[in-house]
């Protein structure tokens, strides 16, 4: 096979994101990077280590990835960086580290982001991914943060699956939390993104690799996709705007039919699809959409000063009903019935559509 650049599979120029502008937030200040060993937080690690920050620290539950960029970034810049080994969801874990630390800056990208096995154990997405912003989102505001970014996903507009659903509620509580806190609060909208982990081109080229098939969903399923150093400049450009809060999205351009992505990577690798290589289509898969949306209907999404970075204005939120919300999620979180916790989120997400069981 041959070796694939990833970035001829978007249709489009990457975008050009010159973030030269974060030094004047990163220099001289402590960052935390929660879901750091992963693809997105590992990639933001390394351009904020860039920027001379006086302390970046990487907090993931999962230790292997977490010491590899550590080991990584450690040979760059010794001294400036620290691993701390924690769960978001475990609050007091992360006060001590809060407390000790008193990160400036809170990039949040820890989540659980696989859509299937999200919608097979939705208590966990909860856990994960609404008590865990919650809980950072806490502490940033607690311990005196200046800004605090959250990684949401253009499948928290409209969603039909327990992941997507999750992470809208995360965009609530941020946008709660701008209107109550000292901290700079906004959030980040990715589509997906091209060779992280869990992503369809890791698959497509182990299917390859194997000889056959690549197995796609749907001749007509098409995502919003971009590159890794896309979204750590998306993320880095947003938080330097993120005194104007709200959600900023990338312009990524026309939707990718997912089965012409497949073509184009066994064409990339040598090899001729349906003769080398077969393409099967295997049906959308629990709680996926044919087409993925950036934004809903009544947001209105505005240009910044980066003519390829829109932020949409948050829509107003009753804290009140947002903590109804949480504290009737909070009680049925650990339940061992899928579809009441279902219930839950679906009431707490208006825009929810799913298919009932």
């Amino acid at each position: 096979m041959k070796k694939i650049e990833i970035g001829k599979l978007l249709n489009r120029k990457p975008v050009e994101l010159d973030t030269g502008a974060a030094r004047t937030y990163i220099t001289g200040k402590v960052v935390l990077v929660t879901g750091g060993g992963g693809s997105i937080g590992s990639e933001l690690c390394r351009q904020i280590i860039k920027f001379d920050p006086e302390l970046l620290i990487i907090l993931d539950i999962y230790e292997n990835n977490a010491y590899d960029v550590y080991t990584e970034l450690n040979r760059k810049s010794p001294g400036r960086v620290k691993v701390c080994i924690a769960s978001v969801r475990d609050m007091k874990r992360l006060e001590n580290i809060f407390d000790e630390y008193k990160p400036h800056i809170v990039f949040h990208a820890a989540a659980h982001k696989h859509i299937p096995l999200m919608e097979d154990s939705p208590g966990e997405a909860v856990k994960n991914n609404v008590f865990g912003t919650l809980n950072t989102a806490k502490c940033a505001d607690k311990f005196g943060a200046e800004k605090f970014i959250l990684i949401s996903s253009d499948k928290a507009v409209n969603p039909t699956n327990v992941m997507g659903a999750t992470k809208r509620i995360c965009e609530m509580i941020v946008q709660c939390m701008q209107n109550a806190s000292k901290t700079e609060f906004a959030a980040v909208r990715f589509g997906n993104v091209l060779g992280s982990n869990g992503s369809v081109i890791p698959l497509f080229m182990r299917q390859i690799e194997n000889g056959g098939p690549v197995t796609v969903t749907h001749k007509d399923a098409a995502r919003f996709f971009m590159t890794i150093p896309e979204a750590a400049g998306l993320v880095l450009l947003s938080a330097g705007y993120a005194k104007d809060s709200g959600i900023f999205i990338l312009d990524m351009g026309e939707p990718i039919k997912i089965y012409d992505l497949a073509r184009a990577l066994i064409e990339l690798s040598g090899l001729k699809p349906d003769i080398d290589i077969k393409i099967e289509v295997c049906g959308l898969r629990p709680g996926e959409k044919l087409n993925e949306e950036l934004f809903s209907d009544d947001e209105a999404p505005v240009k910044t000063c980066h003519d390829k970075i829109f932020i949409c204005k948050p829509i107003d939120m009753d804290i009140t009903v947002l903590k109804t919300v949480l504290n009737d999620l909070d009680k049925v979180k650990a339940s061992a019935d899928s579809e009441k916790i279902k219930d839950a989120i679906a009431a707490a997400v208006p825009s929810y559509v799913r298919e009932i069981i």
